[in-house]
């Protein structure tokens, strides 16, 4: 039991929302999740609908959540995608495969939140207004996404903002972008690939979504072109697969459709999708200019979590990518529980601040750009060790880190698009085993 317990606002009923929940209540704390959707499961619950826009430019647009396409599989494998007490297991109905489709990882999420009764804290289809600090305490401000725009008020000591970073899609600079006749729609609205049969399509990005989903529109397309920035480990020769051709970045897009790379080649294109990522996206917390996004850095922030001057009240989990999110999700809502029972106790406001000055001054010495400032890797083993020493956990297995290089091998350095079928359970079981008999 809690030292001290206190009523706490939990914003979302994904991944993140759905641990934090399980640790806070834990600890003994008054729990209450607020979701937009009508069930849990965030990013991962698929809708075949998506934005009103397909760029999701326009502000007044209607928004789809997800960003999950209808062919999607996990990227990883299941040993890493569940949490320290529950694993996700295979299930004799369900999908068998070492890296599932996404249904599989939605009836995880599912089957998680009714074993904890975390269904019972949810205020679902309820979507926050405004979160902000009066006084000592947290309003909270909420309508019903149904049936009904009147507002409600409600008073919290502590609020945990798990609201993902999948939703607001991010867009880069491709001079003449604009004059381009044909489709153009951001990852983020990708379903389905029968609507680009027989055209000519262009991929901007080279990232985990445009990996899958030049492969799925090249069963349907005449082309696809993947146009991406030099990176230094990638062989930019490439094993042009298919009718899948890489090429560097786009020099300039024309009004009559062509589009031209700055390695000299150019087409005319019939689609352009733009797999640029995502952008954090807060609008409802109000904090009076304490904490800013600026270039996707989202602070100040201690370890990526609390924000020095209003530690520890309020916090945000989920935020770090480049990385297993279920892991360090569960470290850092077990982080928070504990924080806030008084088990644990933070730094100073000026100790704290201090630390993020100084992680500040070490990225721009190592010339990390502000925008990677919550992308963990290759530092992601010395956080999670981190977290594990403030929680008082034992030692985390070696294992999960080298299956998640191996993953990141596949994907970024290799791109290998069979990784996931050629997958050797049989060898990293054997590697599990054995991490496991050492550290008996």
């Amino acid at each position: 039991m809690a030292l001290h317990s206190v009523k706490v606002a939990v914003i979302g009923a994904g991944v993140s929302g759905l641990i934090a929940a399980r640790e806070l209540q834990k600890e003994g704390h008054n729990v209450v999740i607020f979701e937009k959707n009508k069930r849990v499961g965030g990013t991962w619950i698929y809708d075949s609908k998506s934005d009103s826009d397909p760029l999701s430019i326009d502000p007044t647009r209607e928004i789809v959540h997800s960003s999950v396409y209808l062919s999607l599989r996990t990227n990883l494998p299941r040993h890493i995608m569940g949490f320290l007490d529950y694993p996700f297991a295979k299930r004799e109905s369900g999908d068998p495969r070492t890296f599932p489709g996404h249904e599989e990882v939605l009836h995880f999420l599912e089957e998680f939140a009714g074993e904890f009764g975390i269904h019972g804290l949810t205020r679902f289809e309820t979507e926050v207004m405004k979160v902000e600090r009066k006084g000592n305490e947290w309003l909270v401000e909420s309508r019903l996404t149904r049936g009904n725009d009147s507002v409600s008020e409600e008073v919290f000591e502590a609020v945990v903002v798990c609201s993902g970073n999948y939703v607001e899609p991010k867009h880069g600079v491709v001079p003449g972008i604009e004059k381009f006749p044909g489709l153009q729609i951001h990852s983020h609205n990708y379903r389905v690939p029968h609507d680009f049969k027989d055209q000519v399509v262009i991929l901007i990005g080279i990232g985990p979504s445009s990996f899958d989903i030049s492969r799925d529109i090249a069963t349907v397309a005449k082309e696809v072109h993947v146009a991406t920035r030099p990176i230094p480990d990638l062989n930019m020769k490439l094993e042009n697969v298919r009718n899948i051709c890489f090429h560097t970045l786009i020099k300039c897009v024309y009004e009559d459709g062509l589009v031209a790379f700055e390695d000299g080649f150019s087409i005319h294109a019939d689609a352009i999708i733009h797999c640029t990522g995502y952008k954090y996206h807060i609008p409802f917390l109000e904090t009076n200019g304490i904490i800013t996004i600026e270039d996707n850095r989202v602070g100040p922030l201690y370890k990526h979590v609390f924000p020095p001057s209003m530690a520890p009240w309020l916090s945000f989990i989920g935020l770090v990518h480049k990385e297993t999110i279920f892991n360090v999700v569960e470290l850092q809502a077990k982080w928070v529980a504990r924080v806030l029972s008084g088990k644990i106790i933070l730094p100073t406001e000026e100790e704290m601040m201090e630390s993020v000055k100084d992680f500040y001054q070490f990225m721009e010495e190592n010339g990390f750009a502000k925008r990677h400032t919550h992308s963990l890797r290759p530092f992601q083993s010395d956080y999670k060790h981190w977290l594990v020493e403030q929680i008082g956990l034992p030692p985390l297995e070696n294992w999960k880190d080298d299956m998640l290089m191996e993953c990141l091998k596949n994907i970024l350095i290799e791109r290998n698009e069979m990784y996931r079928d050629e997958w050797d359970d049989n060898h990293w079981d054997a590697i599990i085993q054995n991490d496991q008999l050492l550290k008996n």
